[in-house]
């Protein structure tokens, strides 16, 4: 589960779930779903890999979504399906998306960056809850 909060002239990006691979599929999902309003109409028809080395989960955080941002910065890639496997490896990825079809998509906010202000990623009793701040 991803949710969304106002944070001055920034959007923040709550995520909890119940293990660390579902809690960077949703962090994607949520970064993506604030580019484009309506992410249930991205098509997961273009696969992209991703390998990060290992770091502190909360830095392993800010690269997975660095690495997301790019895409679409990039090669206007959205990118709405995630199947991630984190070790003491780092992470390693498969994301799938479209490029944007401006008939079809419609974009909401413009991600200037990533950032490390209010970043964390902890353990939670229930699973694991993760936290950023996006400068739009």
């Amino acid at each position: 589960m991803y949710e969304t909060f106002e944070h001055t002239a920034d959007l923040g990006l709550r995520v909890k779930a119940a293990d660390l691979p579902t809690l960077f599929a949703e962090a994607g999902r949520g970064l993506t779903s604030i580019i484009v309003a309506n992410l249930e109409e991205v098509r997961p028809v273009r696969a992209v890999n991703i390998a990060l080395p290992s770091a502190p989960l909360d830095e392993l955080l800010f690269d997975w979504l660095a690495e997301i941002l790019y895409a679409f910065e990039s090669e206007r890639l959205l990118l709405t399906e995630f199947k991630a496997s984190i070790d003491n490896t780092g992470l390693k990825a498969v994301a799938r998306g479209e490029p944007v079809d401006e008939s079809r998509h419609r974009l909401e906010h413009e991600i200037k960056a990533i950032t490390y202000h209010g970043l964390k990623v902890e353990q939670t009793p229930d699973g694991f809850l993760a936290e950023v701040i996006v400068d739009i």
